[in-house]
């Protein structure tokens, strides 16, 4: 039992599972709005699946693409995928294995979903080199948990109405104005490595100022998913929320820079389970 329970714990830190959390409510929040409601468990289990795989083969990917890159920096040298924990070869053969899973998932949805399953890979796999010669790294890592709720609409009536594409703008820079806040903590090491980022680009301030400007644009989008989803007071409540946790956020981080962890992991973890929280009352009380 120890000899099986040890590498699932490497790989547990390697990808860190727990972090599905970001991306799994609003894949089922397109999915709730899509069906009008309850969606059916089948369709609750794929959803579930394909966001791990999916989320799974980007970090697997991620983690062995930066192996170098991670061995130089002092927040990251401890991760499995540096310190000989997991070989090179077990972390590719776990993002082809997730890979696989991911476009299996996808055939067992709809041909859509199927026919969108190697695009959606290509952009999950693309965030891993983006660093290396462009800033757009972090409107990337956006656009890649922006797919999750376009794929949740697509699983339930395989079409993409104007109302998914709101949800997941919304998406896109929520995570990349918070991902621009996370890599505050590698300005140095990005600047001293060459590696591309806003920070490491333009500096704390402006990317301070960046963050702030695509979260405002979070909400507004967020807002116009509400109103062309045709949605009402709870889905209202759920916005101004997601306003208020967001500008607690800028404030952990501007108050103590060293609070990064805090708001990256916690206030956008609530963020989301109170977001969805709040449309499931929505959906029962009509």
């Amino acid at each position: 039992m120890h000899r099986l329970l040890t590498p699932m714990r490497h790989f547990n830190e390697l990808v860190m599972f727990q972090h599905s959390i970001f991306s799994l409510p609003f894949i089922f929040i397109a999915m709730i709005v899509s069906a009008d409601g309850w969606f059916g468990w089948h369709l609750l289990f794929l959803g579930i699946l394909a966001a791990v795989s999916a989320r799974n083969f980007a970090m697997g990917l991620n983690r062995y693409a930066d192996r170098d890159i991670d061995a130089k920096n002092p927040r990251t040298q401890t991760r499995p995928s540096v310190d000989g924990r997991i070989s090179p070869g077990a972390i590719l053969a776990f993002t082809v294995f997730n890979a696989l899973v991911f476009i299996t998932v996808a055939y067992f949805v709809n041909m859509l979903a199927f026919s969108l399953a190697l695009p959606i890979l290509a952009i999950l796999g693309s965030y891993s080199y983006f660093k290396r010669f462009s800033a757009l790294a972090h409107i990337i890592l956006g656009l890649s948990l922006a797919l999750a709720p376009l794929a949740g609409v697509v699983a339930v009536e395989a079409a993409v109405p104007l109302w998914s594409l709101y949800l997941s703008a919304g998406v896109l820079f929520w995570v990349a104005g918070f991902d621009l806040l996370y890599s505050l903590q590698d300005i140095e090491f990005d600047t001293k490595e060459g590696l591309h980022s806003i920070p490491s680009r333009f500096g704390a301030k402006n990317t301070f100022r960046t963050a702030q400007v695509f979260h405002l644009l979070t909400v507004i989008f967020w807002a116009l998913f509400v109103m062309e989803a045709d949605l009402g007071l709870f889905a209202a409540i759920a916005v101004l929320f997601s306003a208020a946790m967001l500008g607690y956020e800028h404030y952990l981080v501007n108050k103590d820079f060293s609070k990064i962890d805090r708001a990256f992991f916690t206030v956008n973890g609530y963020l989301g389970i109170i977001f969805i929280g709040l449309i499931i009352i929505e959906k029962v009380s009509n």
